[in-house]
């Protein structure tokens, strides 16, 4: 994005029509400077997709990791991608010690397979757990998801070695891109946001934040709020 050709984003708040005639004038002043910050937000998530996009090439992955998929054969990692040549991966927490698969991932999970059609048709989508890929998909059937592909990891080194599996059994989360390049796979994007990188009163969280969730929150007056973590039912 040419910065050069940009319009001031006051500016381009002040074209801001309200589509309600009886706000009052100290909300329209206010509703036209988050505009205008609003505009800037945008502006910079566009410039960190293109610096995402301008990473140079990342490591090789040179290890033999094995999966198994839906179908219960052994495949490697290259054989993930299918016909594409871009892979996006959610490792969840749902090792073989949970009785249940962790809330947060399972919330995350539910907005990406909403997504998931769509999303193949441009890349390859990968769900990875160390449960039994069956375990796997009859919760995802017990949920409703029918566009995420599930693949279990065979042994635990694909897990140790992206620092997923700690040694109490606990897992982590990852979100991972790779790509091919000729004959190699290469990390092309890791998430890699660190606890200690939190921001005070605030969870760890990405940029940006993928999960549809807290997006929808962060537009309501009560926000996120400060204790409150999604479920995996919430009853009758």
């Amino acid at each position: 994005m040419d910065m050069g050709d940009l319009k001031p984003a006051k500016e381009l708040a002040a074209k801001r029509v309200s589509r309600f005639t009886n706000e009052t004038p100290d909300y329209a002043e206010a509703r036209m400077a988050l505009l205008a910050e609003e505009i800037e937000v945008r502006r910079h998530l566009t410039r960190l997709a293109e610096q995402r996009r301008r990473l140079p090439p990342g490591p090789v992955v040179q290890k033999n990791y094995r999966f198994k998929d839906e179908n219960g054969n052994d495949i490697g990692l290259a054989d993930l991608f299918g016909h594409h040549d871009t892979l996006v991966t959610y490792f969840w927490m749902f090792g073989p010690q949970r009785e249940r698969p962790c809330p947060m991932c399972t919330n995350f999970l539910g907005g990406a397979n909403g997504n998931g059609a769509d999303v193949k048709q441009r890349v390859a989508f990968k769900i990875i757990g160390r449960s039994p890929v069956e375990r796997q998909r009859a919760f995802a059937l017990e949920r409703g998801w029918r566009d995420l592909d599930f693949v279990q990891i065979v042994g635990d080194d694909y897990a140790l070695d992206l620092g997923l599996l700690n040694d109490d059994g606990s897992e982590n989360p990852a979100f991972t891109v790779y790509q091919k390049d000729g004959k190699d796979v290469r990390v092309f994007y890791n998430g890699e946001m660190p606890a200690e990188a939190a921001d005070p009163g605030q969870d760890p969280r990405g940029a940006v934040d993928i999960a549809p969730l807290w997006n929808i929150l962060d537009m309501t007056p009560a926000g996120r709020g400060t204790d409150w973590y999604p479920k995996l039912n919430y009853g009758a």
